[in-house]
């Protein structure tokens, strides 16, 4: 059988079809949301009447490939990724990802695996290697069943919540003020956040805390850390119901890195661990029927944390988590194009001021450090910001963590010290990549991070993000102008 063939008739599949069916009956659904998660971390898809349901669970629905790379033209004119001589992929549902919509429950969504046309000469119904969530799948699968080891993450995005004027327009301006922690600007965002916890509750977020960060109307919400691919799903949702409730409240829903200059960034730190054993868990969260499928509800719980201190030092993560360290620290180069992957994103990077990671050194809570031990038994990768895609980043640290298992690589000596008071004493500390280019280049020279995107996926993120570095290359910004406007040779 291909691969569609085996992911439609998948042991068990078909029960939870009718279980769908059933939860449609119930909640009276009307309309659902197929989608899934194009390279830049945008959520692509076709919306289908629910009377076809089981139809759309057998054959699925076509899509044009370039849809993986939003559809999007180069600065050449030519669409990124897949000309309009491509075939179509086809999009087959994942029932247990199956979700109510909160704001209209009319409407809900699904998930969608995406497969090589069933027409195709070359690897007919295969996996479509530019599907990243399908990929990340693919790759925990592979590292599980290597290393008996289950990756669980937990993210912390921050994102501004920006006024508009009244014809719609952006002010330019965060709604509340820049002061880190303080209950008033939280408070004057509380309709807001509120709103937010609501939707994101109703679509099985365990939230878990919340705070205001130190940017113009910059918000940071927190739900429980889980399996990286629900988690990634959760963080993909998050976006959408913020942006529904800036429709709602007229505002904008910013998760771009660096809006503003002078006040912290949009960072959305990861947080990792590997572990063994434990078992999914539906947590209700107050409904008495679930307005989705238990997966949308489940969190794994229990087992073996191996990222925890197996010595008498606290501060030190146990064997496997100092390898897997050790993989990180080795390609934090490359692992830069995917968790800062904008041109915006380096504005963070360059404003040092506000405790941007751009040291490829480790330690313990060292908040000047790239990658810190954030908690025993956890590490925080800090060079990601808001923009990436969780898909893809999963996918890379999974690769990066089974190099430094499999090759025992050593992450050196932790750093105690400020990183920058240790260089005025004399340490030689590698910068990470200061510009989308460089980064690009470093995941060049990577095949092991290039491997977590493999085939047409590298080709696309590769075509994507080089032209988006050349279109900004190719520019006159407003800092071109005043800086030559005036000048005379």
């Amino acid at each position: 059988m291909t691969d569609l063939e085996k992911h439609v008739n998948q042991p068990g599949r078909a029960k939870l079809v009718k279980q769908v069916r059933a939860k449609i009956n119930e909640l009276k659904i009307d309309y659902i949301f197929f989608q899934f998660i194009s390279v830049t971390g945008r959520v692509v898809g076709k919306g289908i009447p629910a009377d076809h349901w089981e139809r759309t669970c057998e054959k699925g629905f076509q899509l044009v490939y370039g849809a993986t790379a939003n559809l999007f033209l180069d600065r050449h004119n030519n669409y990124i990724g897949y000309g309009p001589e491509a075939k179509e992929l086809v999009g087959i549902p994942d029932p247990e990802t199956f979700c109510q919509l909160p704001w209209d429950k009319k409407v809900a969504r699904v998930f969608v695996t995406c497969f090589r046309n069933r027409e195709e000469r070359e690897n007919p119904g295969g996996h479509l290697t530019s599907d990243c969530r399908g990929n990340l799948r693919i790759i925990a699968k592979e590292f599980k069943k290597k290393h008996g080891y289950q990756l669980r993450v937990g993210t912390e995005p921050e994102m501004m919540w920006l006024t508009r004027n009244d014809d719609g327009t952006p002010t330019g301006k965060g709604f509340s003020k820049p002061y880190c922690y303080h209950i008033d600007q939280f408070e004057s965002l509380r309709p807001v956040f509120m709103k937010v916890m609501e939707y994101a509750r109703a679509m099985g977020f365990d939230m878990i805390q919340g705070d205001h960060e130190d940017a113009p109307g910059q918000l940071e919400l927190n739900w429980m850390y889980d399996d990286v691919l629900r988690n990634a799903d959760r963080l993909s949702t998050y976006r959408q119901i913020c942006a529904q409730v800036a429709r709602e409240f007229n505002l904008i829903a910013c998760f771009m890195t660096k809006p503003f200059m002078g006040v912290s960034a949009s960072g959305c730190h990861t947080n990792m661990s590997l572990w063994t054993g434990g078992k999914d868990k539906v947590n209700k969260l107050g409904h008495k029927s679930l307005p989705g499928m238990d997966e949308v509800f489940s969190y794994v719980e229990g087992g073996t944390n191996t990222f925890m201190p197996d010595t008498k030092d606290v501060q030190l993560p146990g064997k496997i988590g100092l390898k897997s360290i050790g993989g990180v620290m080795k390609h934090l180069p490359a692992l830069t194009a995917i968790g800062s992957s904008t041109v915006n994103s380096y504005r963070r990077l360059w404003d040092q001021g506000f405790w941007a990671p751009v040291y490829a050194d480790w330690g313990y809570q060292n908040r000047t450090c790239g990658l810190r031990v954030s908690a025993p038994g956890r590490f925080e990768y800090r060079s990601v910001d808001s923009m990436h895609n969780p898909y893809l980043m999963g996918a890379s640290l999974l690769k990066a963590f089974d190099d430094g298992i499999t090759n025992n690589i050593d992450p050196g000596k932790p750093e105690s010290r400020n990183i920058y008071e240790a260089q005025k004493a004399g340490k030689n500390v590698k910068k990470l990549p200061l510009s989308l280019g460089e980064a690009l280049d470093r995941l060049a020279d990577d095949k092991v991070i290039q491997s977590a995107m493999p085939d047409e996926m590298y080709k696309i993120f590769h075509w994507y993000k080089n032209d988006e570095w050349e279109r900004f290359l190719g520019a006159t910004t407003q800092w071109d102008l005043d800086t030559y406007l005036d000048c005379l040779p």
